[in-house]
């Protein structure tokens, strides 16, 4: 089967076959990935310059994208990382007085092919029942090929699992950012793709924060003293991060303290000797319930995870590390969202207490490391 399409034509193909016709509207050429959806109304920009999205083409579920154009604020990283966007409509004009620019204009000027015109809302019922899978955009002439060539060249893609992308997006050199007024404590952020606003709310609360390379050593993390660690989000399968996990045991032998978020938190898991595994269609916008197992509180939280802990929910589990519990589940499917330990100071959460774009019901979060840092403090100064 073929068809013919205008220049402007783009055609969305996924690796079971299925596919989707629409209009390009970012740059020309074709791109590859992992389809995923996010279910946040707002925060485009930060969604695409997110590098958890690394090697992912995301798909949004609002209806309509683009009204607030793109700004040089809301940037997450110096870049976009997706591999493809898609979108139901794009909206016609930008009307945000922030706006520096188009999204259109963005997505052309950085390279990301970009499709609008898809019946996203029947693309997002296809992944959650199929699961996520393998994807091709294709714009241009090679919108008209032969379908079956198309999905020849999508399954010819790596999958997700094993994947191993940490490296690919992960600072090459440390940088510092400084404590906002007095310095309180000293903070190692190990950058596993870590977003600009995590540094930000540490550094509002008087912590310097040295953020360093995926690919760290112990000995480059006590080399600038911390009180404690930080792991941040990131993409690919956790299976696949053996370094960051035998860093993770380092800092746990050493009881420095510890805080992971989304990938950070899979960190632990690892480290802890809990496995992970891969989701069907993942967690991925900024409304998704998840439940405080101490208190019963519920907060709504940003997400961005293909991957997840396994680790039995309920009473404490021995680890190497001592007693940890699972601290945090998803009100929709009682996924792990949280560990606690309770004999050595570390906790992870798989969401995203940061959250640029909202909501910012886990901000709390960044407070409550803060407390045990410096509680160890106060404690080894005794």
């Amino acid at each position: 089967m073929s068809r013919h399409s205008k220049d402007s034509e783009a055609i969305l193909v996924l690796e079971d076959g299925r596919y989707f016709e629409g209009e390009s509207f970012g740059a020309p050429g074709n791109t590859f990935g992992e389809a995923v959806f996010s279910t946040g109304m707002t925060g485009y920009q930060e969604t695409l310059t997110d590098p958890s999205y690394r090697r992912q083409v995301v798909v949004m579920t609002a209806p309509q994208i683009g009204n607030t154009g793109w700004n040089d604020e809301d940037d997450e990283s110096n870049r976009i990382w997706v591999s493809g966007f898609v979108v139901r409509d794009l909206s016609r004009i930008s009307s945000s007085w922030r706006a520096t620019g188009t999204l259109p204009d963005e997505l052309r000027k950085q390279g990301i092919v970009a499709v609008q015109g898809i019946d996203t809302r029947a693309l997002t019922r296809h992944l959650r029942e199929r699961g996520a899978m393998r994807v091709g955009l294709f714009t241009g002439d090679d919108a008209t090929r032969p379908i079956d060539e198309l999905v020849a060249e999508v399954l010819a893609q790596p999958v997700m699992s094993g994947a191993d992308l940490a490296g690919e997006v992960t600072t090459e050199q440390p940088y510092v950012v400084p404590a906002q007024g007095e310095r309180r404590l000293t903070v190692a952020a190990i950058d596993l793709g870590i977003k600009s606003m995590t540094p930000q709310q540490l550094a509002a609360r008087g912590i310097e924060v040295h953020v360093l390379p995926g690919g760290a050593s112990f000995d480059d993390v006590l080399a600038i003293n911390p009180d404690g660690i930080f792991f941040s989000n990131g993409p690919g399968d956790p299976a696949t991060a053996d370094g960051a996990v035998a860093l993770m045991r380092a800092a746990l032998d050493r009881r420095l303290p510890v805080f992971g978020i989304c990938f950070g938190n899979q960190i632990l898991g690892r480290a802890l000797g809990f496995g992970t595994y891969k989701l069907k269609y993942g967690h991925r916008g900024i409304n998704i319930p998840v439940r405080d197992t101490a208190t019963g509180r519920i907060e709504i939280t940003s997400q961005n995870h293909g991957f997840a802990v396994d680790a039995p929910i309920g009473e404490p589990t021995e680890t190497p590390y001592g007693r940890v519990e699972v601290s945090h589940v998803c009100v929709n499917d009682d996924v792990v969202e949280g560990l606690r330990c309770l004999d050595v100071p570390a906790f992870s959460v798989q969401y995203h207490p940061e959250a640029a774009a909202g909501p910012h019901d886990a901000d709390h979060l960044f407070d409550r490391f803060t407390a045990l840092m410096q509680g160890a403090k106060e404690t080894s100064n005794a």
